[in-house]
């Protein structure tokens, strides 16, 4: 794995969770929840299942509401009632189902629930405007370096990297503010994993904001500025990526020290 490039320093606090809980009934996923992301900052979301990662996700995204706390976007508070809400604060957010529509070509993958229509009356009754949706897929996949087959190729004829790649490139070409990123190496190879790598670092270098869930914790330790923590629904550590180790972050995740882990294991 390629170390990482040198940073630009990280801008204001983008986005800040304060205090978030979140409930189910009896069950507690989440319980004072509290940390920043930064502009221009890749910051990784790492534990076990169950800790609470996916819950998390879903509040900023707008999938869940928080039962408590707050949620402040560049200093305002939100409450999304809806993706669309945070979609259209400039929130994007890759899952690990990628969601594609395998019967349309790449262009209107890119463009799915947000076409751009042709002006005037045939935009009107609802004509769709091809040759501009084409030119800025072009350009918009052109920028991220993703290699992809002619735009008009239906993407059920693509492997499973290339339609991970193109859900990528898709939200990276649409997040202003945030893009997160849940499992997004899961189904790509070594040298589609190098790629997606460089991407992150091209957002970042844009000075959007990039929250990366995974559990291969090399390419967490490859791309990320800071890691945050989660156990059992709390952050319970954070780390500067680059003053600390993987077994530092390790024994966080798992809530036992370097001597505890050595007994175990003799």
């Amino acid at each position: 794995m390629t170390p990482n490039a040198p940073l630009k320093p990280a801008g204001d606090v983008l986005l800040s969770l304060q205090h978030i809980t979140r409930t189910f009934g009896s069950v507690t996923a989440l319980h004072d929840v509290t940390f920043d992301v930064r502009a221009g900052e890749v910051v990784g979301l790492v534990g076990d299942n169950g800790a609470g990662k996916s819950t998390i996700i879903k509040i900023i995204s707008g999938m869940f509401q928080q039962t408590s706390g707050e949620v402040i976007l560049e200093g305002t508070p939100h409450r999304w009632t809806s993706p669309q809400q945070a979609l259209g604060a400039g929130i994007e957010t890759v899952y690990q189902d990628v969601g594609l529509a395998s019967t349309l070509s790449i262009t209107a993958n890119i463009f799915l629930g947000r076409e751009i229509v042709r002006p005037g009356l045939l935009g009107r009754l609802g004509f769709l405007d091809n040759v501009a949706m084409t030119r800025v897929a072009k350009e918009d996949t052109a920028k991220t370096g993703i290699r992809l087959p002619h735009l008009e190729t239906t993407v059920g004829h693509l492997s499973g990297g290339q339609r991970q790649a193109i859900t990528i490139a898709r939200s990276m070409s649409w997040a202003r503010k945030l893009l997160i990123l849940d499992e997004p190496t899961n189904h790509l190879g070594v040298h589609e994993v190098e790629e997606l790598l460089r991407l992150i670092r091209h957002v970042r270098d844009e000075g959007v904001a990039v929250i990366l869930i995974s559990h291969t914790l090399a390419h967490v330790m490859a791309i990320t500025d800071r890691i945050v923590v989660m156990r059992l629904g709390e952050v319970v550590a954070e780390h500067v990526t680059r003053t600390t180790t993987t077994s530092a972050v390790v024994n966080d995740i798992v809530g036992a020290t370097e001597a505890e882990i050595a007994r175990n294991i003799n």
